[in-house]
């Protein structure tokens, strides 16, 4: 359709008469007409406020792709972008390339039969990578900064005390895992005997030959699936245990290898694995172990008893210790703090900004006056203006992976677990922080060959983003969007709510506080015009204005017609589409509701639910993506900022009398449509029980 209705640069403007009209409310109904004629009459004010966007990119634009650390995820990623023509920085801390992989002497079968442990081949990568004449590999090397956007980043690279300022295109960090600290596992007797060891510390003994064992236990899930230290499963642990298991029982036929386990986990060629180690002798008991003593006896719950079981005689005890990613020092003992916590801690909001906070929750003049005197704190101090110390030390020498100078913070932002935060089923590689991706373990825990294909496709990614900062369009998930947020300084208070909401860290200051809209980082989800309480914030194709002329574009029905309208406000990401899928399978709602797309319930003003009562709407509803540790929102926390400005709204609602449940926000999934027509249905039910609008006519 973009192809046919192509009119030299003039914008074109969808009415939804299709799947929101005609395939979901009956032919020749007077109201189906009406709603028709609200659809058309909202697309013409669509239209008419908006203009085409203009590219923003100017200047000059690095296509050079860095990648931070040396291992398997960044010597593939390194590769992967050489072969696509650009070139390639790989930075590593240490004074080698090949990360842990360069200490094992067998990996994991990736190659046909997948019944044996196979070869490592990390020197073969590593040599294909340094005789590549595309890629620089700076060992020994750190990033000490890193400023700019996607196409324009500026890296600053320290090599043995030696700085280098880079020009940049895209980012991808690939500094892979770190095991989880044994010191914690006392129970399982690490550190009460020698030969309680880890499954790393065998790799390495392994690495130098048979390790003259007869007897040897494997303690899968050690430390993880656990609240108390890892709380999610490495995934990879059971086949590095069934690798290790072979490796012992093949060098020496008379050992015995033990791996107690409480869910084995070898999915997809990996149970041709699983299989090969049966053959092979070695034994897998289903059981929880519950201590490891100091003479190497386990005591586990064997589960197919259903009794606790005492196991002695061996001479060797390993642990399966889980993968932590190298995104910062957090102890993962913080976990439980929850993701929100954690992303706080990493970008920690400094005094005058809670002050801002505090004073947007008072009203009028009050608030206004508490926001100016918000007292900006001496660099380093705190509330009460001690000096306190950084909030994280990343394990790298220079601070944080990259040293991000940003308005929010120097570090990518990670979830509870400490993997970088992300949309990890629609966007597995990105961060929030647009042009900088992950690959490898840093991203979730994976194997070798999980890694090396993990990094080609964060590689492609950062290609993308490259290509999209040239042209001055966004990438993802309004791909090819060439507006981006234009901010009327003339009117600008300087409250520095588009600083602080802003998901991605686009919008920085400048030396009088006045916001600065880094273009190419911004992905035009618009939550800094819904948090800008001046509206001064907008873009070419999408504005208050605009929504506003929208929802007034409506006919409203006297009261006395009894046919009451009702406003929903769906996210263009998942209710939107969920509702056009409702209509082809001819799902029938009610026709008094009036549905406006909008980017993101992040960039709902609460203008727009102000001027829907005044106008006499009897009912809004706000319908986005998931919000939460698990969000599901594209543009991360939309879903969660639209509840806390609408438990505003509620506050203003009862001291206008009017009824708190004439606004709700309810949250869609894209595989909701089955249930929208009784979610719809059911609220235009409970406003036609609450009554019309009293300001209806006014």
């Amino acid at each position: 359709m973009t192809d046919k209705f192509n009119f030299n640069g003039t914008p074109v403007i969808r009415a939804n008469l299709r799947e929101q009209v005609a395939w979901c409310h009956p032919a020749g109904d007077e109201d189906t007409q009406m709603l028709a004629a609200d659809h058309v009459r909202m697309a013409v004010a669509q239209a008419a406020n908006t203009t085409q966007p203009e590219p923003s990119a100017e200047g000059d634009f690095s296509r050079a792709i860095l990648v931070v650390g040396g291992g398997t995820a960044g010597l593939s990623a390194a590769l992967e972008a050489a072969k696509t023509g650009h070139d390639a920085i790989l930075a590593e801390r240490s004074d080698k390339l090949g990360g842990w992989a360069a200490k094992w002497s067998r990996r994991m079968p990736h190659r046909p039969p997948y019944r044996d442990p196979q070869a490592n081949d990390i020197g073969d990568l590593i040599a294909e990578v340094e005789g590549h004449g595309a890629i620089t590999v700076m060992t020994d090397t750190i990033v000490t900064e890193t400023s700019g956007s996607p196409g324009k980043f500026r890296v600053t690279l320290s090599q043995g005390g030696t700085e280098k300022i880079l020009p940049i295109g895209a980012i991808v960090v690939a500094t892979g895992w770190r095991p989880y600290d044994a010191t914690k596992l006392g129970h399982l007797g690490y550190g009460a005997s020698p030969d309680v060891v880890t499954g790393v510390e065998l790799e390495e003994m392994l690495a130098k030959g048979p390790i003259g064992k007869k007897s040897v236990a494997f303690i899968q899930c050690a430390g993880s699936r656990d609240p108390d230290h890892l709380p999610y499963c490495s995934s990879v642990c059971c086949g590095v245990s069934i690798k290790q298991a072979l490796q012992i029982v093949e060098a020496d036929p008379e050992a015995s290898a033990y791996i107690i386990f409480e869910e084995l986990r070898t999915p997809g060629t990996a149970e041709e694995f699983y299989r090969q180690a049966q053959e092979a002798g070695v034994i897998f008991m289903k059981g929880k172990v519950k201590s490891v003593g100091g003479d190497l006896t386990v005591i586990y719950l064997d589960e197919l008893l259903g009794e606790v079981v005492p196991m002695a005689g061996l001479d060797m005890v390993v642990l399966a210790t889980g993968m932590v990613p190298n995104s910062t020092n957090i102890d993962i003992e913080a976990a439980d703090k929850g993701a929100d916590q954690l992303i706080d801690d990493i970008n920690p909001l400094s005094p005058i900004d809670i002050a801002i906070a505090a004073a947007e929750e008072a009203e009028g003049e009050q608030g206004e006056k508490a926001k100016e005197e918000a007292p900006a704190p001496a660099p380093g101090t705190g509330e009460d203006g001690e000096e306190e110390e950084p909030e994280i030390e990343a394990p790298f020498p220079g601070g944080p992976i990259l040293n991000l100078q940003y308005r929010q913070g120097p570090h990518i932002p990670i979830l509870a677990d400490g993997f970088a935060d992300s949309h990890f089923i629609c966007f597995p590689y990105e961060t929030r922080r647009t042009g900088i991706y992950t690959c490898g373990p840093v991203r979730r825990p994976m194997d070798m060959a999980e890694t090396a294909e993990d990094a080609a496709g964060a590689v492609l990614k950062a290609i993308q983003s490259i290509n999209g900062a040239t042209e001055g369009a966004s990438v993802h998930p309004r791909v090819g969007d060439l507006s981006f947020p234009k901010i009327g300084l003339d009117i600008c208070t300087k409250c520095r709510r588009c600083t602080v909401e802003c998901p991605f860290g686009a919008i920085d200051e400048d030396e009088n506080d006045y916001p600065i809209v880094n273009t190419s980082r911004c992905r035009r989800c618009g939550t800094c015009m819904g948090a800008c309480p001046v509206r001064t914030i907008s873009f070419d194709n999408y504005n208050a204005q605009m929504v506003g002329d929208m929802i007034k574009a409506c006919e409203i029905p006297d009261e006395f017609s009894e046919k009451p309208r009702i406003l929903v406000l769906a996210c263009e990401n998942d209710a939107y589409p969920a509702l056009d899928m409702a209509g082809i399978n001819r799902h029938q709602y009610s026709p008094y509701l009036r549905i406006i797309p909008v980017r993101c319930l992040g960039s709902v003003t609460t203008l727009w639910i102000s001027t829907a009562l005044e106008r006499g709407y009897d009912g809004v509803m706000l319908m986005g993506c998931k919000s939460g540790d698990d969000y599901q929102c594209h543009f991360v926390k939309g879903s969660g900022i639209a509840q806390e400005r609408m438990s505003k709204v509620g506050e203003t609602l009862k001291s206008l009398m009017l009824e708190e449940e004439r606004v709700v926000v309810e949250e869609i999934s894209i595989a909701d449509s089955g249930r929208i027509s009784e979610l719809l249905n059911g609220f235009s039910d409970k406003i036609v029980d609450i009554g019309f609008n009293p300001f209806k006519g006014f």
